[in-house]
């Protein structure tokens, strides 16, 4: 029993071993073996490999996939004018001699983005100072990339890595240009407004105006076409009272004398002192009384 044991502890052993010597590199890696602390040899190719076991041999993967860097506390950048901006950038960049990485930066690639950030930082800044604010914002924008990429694509290969690309996500004032801007257009957003209320309140004034003028010739026109069909009115009745009376002139005295009547009796109250004989109360006499008699009636 003892003897399997030993056996099987053996085998056991020996297992350990040949797979301490094996490793597999996969296609996002790179593989750097290391012997007594230094390089022996790096594998850029994917497949099944061997080594010596530990501690004679141990081997370190670098990732090989593009790596993005990005700005860290935006900073301000004054122009050639002296304004003062903030940019926010993207680098791409990626690990393509793993010997030269590892030997300037190890195999942390924090290492090297903390190395690579103010270097970053600092092209952005050379090739901003020397554009205005109005170039940084959209005529020179692409030559500003393309001159921070040429100024870092020399450091770069220091580092032993690649850029693959570099972007500006963002450019704005700093926060006190940013306020100062803010007031000034909500100054002129006001000034405008304004200047389109009293625009408004003239124009309103004015049709108001030209209402009134038009609702004032509207009734003058009309009182005068009032007036003209009453004349007319007027005049054709009275030529047909006039018709009426000349045929019956008896008749047309006593329908006036009528409406003398009608007029002048009222209300019920009205009080009237006159002379018996007096010409108003002829109709109520009749043709054949005497004023004495129309008097008891």
């Amino acid at each position: 029993m003892n003897r399997i044991g030993i056996i099987v502890a053996g085998v056991l052993l020996a297992l350990m071993a040949a797979f301490s010597t094996m490793f597999i590199v996969d296609q996002r890696q790179y593989a750097a073996v290391y012997a007594l602390g230094e390089i022996r040899s790096v594998i850029t190719e994917p497949g099944l490999y061997f080594k010596l076991p530990p501690p004679f041999q141990n081997v370190v993967f670098l990732d090989r996939r593009i790596q993005s860097l990005d700005s860290p506390e935006s900073k301000p950048i004054f122009t050639a004018e002296k304004k003062s901006l903030v940019i926010d950038w993207m680098v791409k960049w990626r690990v393509t001699e793993p010997r030269q990485f590892i030997r300037n930066n190890g195999v942390d690639i924090r290492n090297v983005e903390a190395r690579l950030s103010p270097i970053v930082q600092a092209a952005f800044n050379e090739e901003v100072t020397q554009r205005t604010v109005q170039a940084v914002l959209s005529s020179e924008r692409d030559a500003i990339v393309k001159g921070v990429r040429k100024r870092l694509e020399s450091e770069a290969k220091s580092f032993g890595i690649e850029i693959v690309d570099v972007r500006i996500k963002r450019v704005d004032f700093s926060a006190n240009i940013t306020d100062a801007v803010y007031r000034r257009m909500e100054s002129e957003r006001k000034r405008v407004a304004n200047e389109l209320r009293s625009t408004g309140a003239a124009e309103g004034e004015k049709i108001r105006a030209d209402a009134d003028r038009q609702r004032e010739v509207i009734i003058a026109e009309a009182y005068r076409d009032a007036q003209k069909v009453k004349g007319e009115g007027d005049a054709a009745a009275a030529a047909l009272f006039a018709d009426a009376f000349g045929r019956d002139p008896q008749f047309a005295q006593f329908y006036r004398s009528l409406d003398a009547y009608r007029a002048s009796f009222h209300n019920k109250s009205d009080v009237m002192v006159l002379d018996a004989n007096s010409e108003f109360f002829k109709a109520m006499r009749g043709a054949g009384s005497s004023p004495a008699e129309s008097a008891r009636k």
